[in-house]
């Protein structure tokens, strides 16, 4: 599954963004898909999760209550709700497919995923 990515840029702290996430076939409906983020310097770490019917989600601690996954099967694409931004927010955020229709055990780590989005930048500062 290709994934495009599109949102991100520069918002002040306390904003909001909205990034998505297109995919190029229609096994996207039976994918689970994940964000995760990289910060400069750092490892690339789990921010969300949703399984293909959305029924169930799961978010790390970091962004829980401010950040929300959302999938629409019918327009193959995903969506990263950010509220409430902060600058420890900055960093380029990917999207991730995984084939599997339910969440995997382990949805944190990377290898789980087997399609990728190219990255986009996303900047919080005032």
């Amino acid at each position: 599954v290709q994934l495009v990515q599109s949102g991100g840029g520069l918002v002040q702290p306390g904003g909001s963004l909205r990034l998505s996430c297109a995919a190029s076939e229609f096994t996207f409906s039976s994918s689970t898909v994940a964000w995760f983020r990289q910060a400069p310097g750092q490892t690339r770490e789990f921010v969300s999760v949703i399984s293909s019917n959305s029924y169930r989600s799961y978010y790390a601690d970091s962004v829980k209550g401010r950040f929300t996954i959302s999938k629409d099967n019918a327009l193959k694409t995903a969506f990263l709700q950010m509220d409430k931004l902060t600058p420890e927010d900055t960093a380029v955020y990917y999207c991730a497919a995984d084939s599997s229709p339910t969440i995997n055990t382990e949805y944190w780590y990377t290898y789980v995923y087997e399609s990728w989005g190219q990255g986009t930048q996303v900047t919080v500062s005032s």
